[in-house]
């Protein structure tokens, strides 16, 4: 049994929880979030890969019970997701472990990530125009069952899938504004469920393929656990009362400073852009949020109804 009580294990307990809670408020992909954490507090990429997948896969598998159960998530969609997703994930260790020497591999998967990072900041970025669009059309969850498009729909598996397995990103974050795009009428609920339904499978694909291929360490999987678990709860009691919006704009700079950051940007070129998004960003969004005839910079009027009940989005 590894030594558990040691100052490293304490601090990747701790991002953990901070993490798990931001996950809880949002919704976001912790993928997003916690493999770069890990990253910093100097864990090996590809072991921060592997650890976080086997640690999602966990926790994933609770949230996507949870929608199981109260019937939410369209079981097709989700389905096609699945088929083209897993054997992608899958492979990803694999494709890994042929880039070359260990030195190379470290140094794959932090571009990999980096670009990753970047995406799912733009993406996470065009998630809450879409919402904020479904705000000012309406604000109403259709009730109609959605068309499904099983070529597009595969094609979103298979890229997620292989994105996932070489980085541990996008299973919660660039596969949903994916739907979001390919099913612009899917009520928020069924949104949800279908994406961790479709996670479940496809982040235990790539956790299992991490395993074979390099195993895990247990003195990082298992603080990643205990931390993850009660933080994602804590944030789920506190997202009635927390602005999720500003939290969201607020993890797109933390992501995309962070991917830059990966790529090997300086940091004095960082800390300029980052000020630059700290300063127009919201101003930025203001405009966006006026464009649709809503307040610049009032967060609580952007929301969408899901059978009665409002959600905070803009």
């Amino acid at each position: 049994m590894p030594d558990l009580l040691t100052t490293s294990a304490l601090a990747v307990l701790v991002v953990s929880f901070g993490v798990g809670i931001v996950v809880g408020l949002t919704g976001m992909g912790g993928g997003a979030l916690m493999t770069p954490a890990l990253i910093f507090l100097g864990v090996n990429p590809t072991a921060a890969v592997a650890n976080d997948l086997v640690s999602a896969s966990v926790t994933k598998s609770v949230g996507a019970g949870v929608h199981w159960k109260h019937g939410s998530p369209n079981l097709r969609l989700a389905g096609l997701l699945i088929v083209g997703s897993v054997p992608f994930a899958f492979a990803g260790a694999f494709i890994i472990d042929h880039i070359g020497a260990a030195a190379d591999q470290e140094e794959f998967v932090k571009h990999a990530i980096g670009v990753a990072l970047l995406f799912t900041a733009a993406t996470y970025t065009l998630r809450m125009y879409l919402q904020l669009r479904l705000v000012t059309s309406g604000n109403e969850a259709p009730s109609e069952e959605i068309r499904i498009k099983p070529i597009p729909t595969l094609l979103v598996g298979m890229i997620g899938g292989l994105l996932v397995g070489l980085t541990s990103v996008g299973s919660g974050s660039l596969i949903m504004v994916a739907l979001l795009l390919l099913y612009p009428t899917l009520s928020a609920v069924k949104l949800v469920g279908t994406d961790l339904v479709q996670a479940v499978p496809l982040v235990l694909a790539a956790a299992i393929g991490h395993v074979i291929v390099s195993g895990v360490d247990w003195e990082v999987l298992i603080p990643l656990i205990v931390g993850g678990i009660p933080g994602t709860f804590l944030g789920a009691r506190m997202a009635h009362w927390v602005s999720q919006s500003v939290i969201r704009r607020g993890i797109v700079i933390v992501l995309s400073l962070t991917g830059l950051k990966l790529l090997g940007l300086s940091p004095e070129a960082t800390g300029l852009i980052g000020a630059g998004l700290l300063l127009l960003g919201p101003l930025a969004w203001g405009f966006v949020r006026q464009t649709r005839g809503l307040p610049a910079f009032d967060n609580n009027s952007g929301a969408w109804r899901v059978n009665g009940d409002r959600t905070k989005s803009g």
